[in-house]
């Protein structure tokens, strides 16, 4: 049996599941108990004290009526003194009363059950008074008001040992959840520690708690220094190698300058290939890193690329303005990875479109051009570093080294995102989301 239904009704948070799973047993307990008390304890034992007091009843019940007259009723139930019950003629509309108790008296029900059942004489029976139990009996001599104490026909204040159990719950509740969260504070501690770094950002965190908790906590921080190393890494290298081929690139431009304008242009050419490959290296070496978070207005960042790319020159309009806010957000990246995908949009398309939404939830940055687009089966490679799809892609429309895809890629998920690659509805090409949650 499949119990999935379920999972819609659960808490999402661990301190909720926490708590959930510390209350659920406390509460089944309190009603398996509450109702074997109420079996045992009300039931039972309040059946047995009315049953001993119906007898009681029906003995008052045989004395008034061998008395000589109404009159002497009085008289004749003083020789029942020891049962401590008082006797009183009353009117005959008290026999039609009706039954009365307080509404949260459980006990009362079966009070007056037990009583009416046993002693039929008994029209009404009123358990409203301040501990105290009033019958009105048919009797041969009229009606006739029986009242004796409560504590006769049940247990004084029942409901004491419900409202123990109930407050010792609570209190033994409280104190199991505030340990139970300071030991689901380092996992929530990690868990804020890991989000940040999957968006790009390093907080500070130190293992603690329990010894499973702090031993995945020091894998995280090796594995977070680990990927950091490698980040460190790769961009120095790039950037050495970029940086050393600046030279002989400069050293080549001075000597082409030199030759003929025929034999030139073809050599100013490969050498300008070769500097855009190195601009593409440092774009791709520093493109996770490049500056830190801070409040951006996507719309207007958006707004602004388009401007730009239209000064240049590029065929871009912006499509569509969906939402407005603010985001956390590397300005000089998401630039980037933008001017990537309008370029790549422009270079294998005829123009290119741009649309950006703003929700509560997340942000989402579209580019879509009316180019050959890209295969599903490619897309996932086409994200890749140093990958050109001959096929799908003209290549004859610029020179490139494959980066500008990767680029983007790295800079979404720097964010805390990701690069959807999807086939333009619109324009018949390619479709390029960048989607971040806020």
């Amino acid at each position: 049996m499949s119990f999935a239904w379920l999972k819609q009704y659960m808490p999402r948070g661990i301190y909720a599941r926490a708590a959930l799973i510390l209350l659920l047993p406390v509460i089944v307990v309190q009603l398996v108990v509450s109702v074997v008390f109420i079996q045992r304890h009300f039931e039972q034992v309040t059946r047995q004290m009315s049953s001993a007091a119906a007898r009681e009843v029906r003995l008052v019940l045989s004395v008034i009526e061998n008395a000589p007259s109404r009159t002497a009723i009085e008289s004749a139930a003083a020789q029942l003194a020891p049962l401590a019950i008082t006797v009183t003629p009353v009117s005959a509309q008290a026999l039609s009363e009706g039954n009365q108790r307080i509404w949260y008296d459980f006990s009362g029900i079966i009070v007056i059950d037990r009583l009416m059942s046993a002693v039929p004489e008994i029209k009404t029976v009123d358990l409203s008074f301040d501990r105290r139990v009033r019958l009105v009996l048919d009797t041969a001599l009229g009606a006739v008001q029986v009242t004796f104490d409560r504590r006769r026909v049940s247990a004084v204040a029942p409901h004491q040992l419900l409202v123990n159990m109930v407050f010792f719950s609570v209190i033994i509740t409280v104190i199991a959840f505030i340990y139970m969260r300071n030991q689901l504070r380092p996992i929530k501690r990690l868990a804020v520690a890991a989000e940040a770094f999957g968006r790009g950002r390093a907080v500070p965190y130190s293992p603690a708690g329990a010894t499973e908790v702090r031993a995945a906590g020091t894998a995280f921080v090796d594995m977070r220094n680990r990927i950091e190393r490698q980040i460190e890494t790769r961009t120095l290298m790039l950037s050495g190698v970029s940086h050393d081929l600046r030279t002989p690139l400069t050293r080549m431009r001075l000597s082409l300058s030199m030759l003929d304008d025929d034999e030139r242009e073809a050599l100013e050419q490969d050498v300008d290939d070769m500097q855009r490959m190195i601009d593409a290296f440092l774009s791709f070496a520093k493109g996770e890193s490049e500056g830190e978070p801070e409040c951006v207005d996507p719309v207007a960042l958006t707004k602004t690329i388009v401007e730009d790319a239209q000064r240049a020159g590029q065929p871009v309009t912006l499509n569509e303005v969906e939402g407005e806010g603010t985001a956390m957000l590397r300005p000089l990246a998401m630039r980037r990875a933008l001017d990537n995908l309008v370029s790549n949009a422009v270079r294998y398309g005829g123009r290119a479109e741009v649309s950006i939404r703003v929700t509560e939830k997340s942000l989402r940055f579209r580019v879509e051009d009316d180019g050959p687009g890209i295969p599903e089966e490619q897309r996932a490679d086409a994200q890749r570093p140093f990958i050109r799809l001959d096929p799908a892609r003209n290549q004859d429309q610029g020179s490139g080294v494959g980066l500008g895809l990767a680029i983007a890629t790295d800079i979404a998920r720097a964010h805390g995102g990701t690069l959807r690659l999807g086939r333009s509805s619109r324009m018949g090409g390619l479709r390029a989301d960048i989607v971040i949650a806020r």
